[in-house]
């Protein structure tokens, strides 16, 4: 068992040695994991741990995620200074793709944004739009790249009290569109919104290897 023990974990250096040797600098984080990487290039890849400190009032924030050729890709954990998870962003070409949600205390779902991403490198780009007025239903359209993502799709913002819808934008290629403009919940959206998977998913995972972190719970 020992022999098996020592196996395993002369096959984790090395691959770990041989990751780090791709890469100009990096740091290793308390778990052993190859932290906020630069290749020799000087761009950010792999797993990546940003610091913030307050701001002109703005509150501090970490953010962890992965790094593809100096790009964000895939889901971006955002927390506090004092450890509750406060966002879930979603990445592609370095700009924001799909749904991002944003949460307050006890993981309360706050804010639910939709984007698309355009692809850098490309002057223009074709997109697959839904219709608004007509769900399931895409069209077609073609967009000037202007570097950013855009809007696009139901925006949701939620009564931190109760967890119901309190407010819906639908946007449509960064345009709000003015026929749904501030449109009210309606009636049937008095169940509160439980955690989304993604919260429950972490909570689990903090729980199993005894990660401390704080939900803004009062103990």
């Amino acid at each position: 068992m020992r022999r098996i023990l020592f196996f395993l974990l002369f096959v984790q250096l090395v691959g770990l040695s041989g990751y780090s040797q791709q890469l100009k600098g990096y740091t290793i984080g308390p778990r052993g994991d190859t932290l906020n990487g630069m290749d020799q290039k000087g761009q950010k890849q792999g797993k990546w741990v940003n610091h913030f400190d307050e701001v002109r009032g703005e509150p501090g924030f970490e953010e962890e995620g992965l790094y593809k050729n100096d790009r964000k890709e895939g889901v971006w954990r955002l927390f506090s200074l004092q450890g509750d998870l406060t966002g879930l962003e979603v990445y592609k070409w370095g700009n924001k793709n799909g749904v991002c949600q944003y949460f307050g205390i006890n993981g309360t779902l706050l804010r639910e944004e939709t984007w698309v991403a355009l692809n850098p490198d490309k002057i223009y780009d074709t997109l697959a739009i839904e219709d608004v007025d007509h769900p399931d239903h895409y069209k077609t359209v073609i967009v000037k790249n202007e570097g950013v993502a855009i809007k696009d799709g139901t925006w949701k913002f939620f009564d931190p009290m109760t967890g119901t819808v309190a407010r819906t934008e639908n946007w449509e290629l960064g345009k709000l569109q003015k026929s749904q403009a501030a449109k009210r919940a309606l009636p049937d959206s008095t169940q509160a919104v439980a955690k989304p998977k993604e919260v429950l998913d972490f909570e689990k995972k903090a729980a199993k290897h005894k990660i401390k972190y704080q939900d803004g719970s009062v103990h």
